[in-house]
């Protein structure tokens, strides 16, 4: 059977909140980590979520 294309991956709040995102990427096209700013509702602002593994 086939790996599939696309993973689970964890965006983590680099404002050390703690607060997380999950979301999917096609790993065979994106192959570097993943970094999308978004909201963080503990910090009340927007910031960099950084790719870390989900456990």
């Amino acid at each position: 059977m086939a790996k599939a294309a696309s993973i689970k991956i964890k965006l983590l709040s680099s404002a050390d909140t703690g607060y997380f995102y999950v979301a999917k990427k096609n790993s065979r096209t994106q192959t570097d980590k993943l970094v999308k700013k978004k909201y963080d509702p503990v910090a009340k602002k927007h910031v960099e979520f950084r790719e870390t593994k989900i456990k």
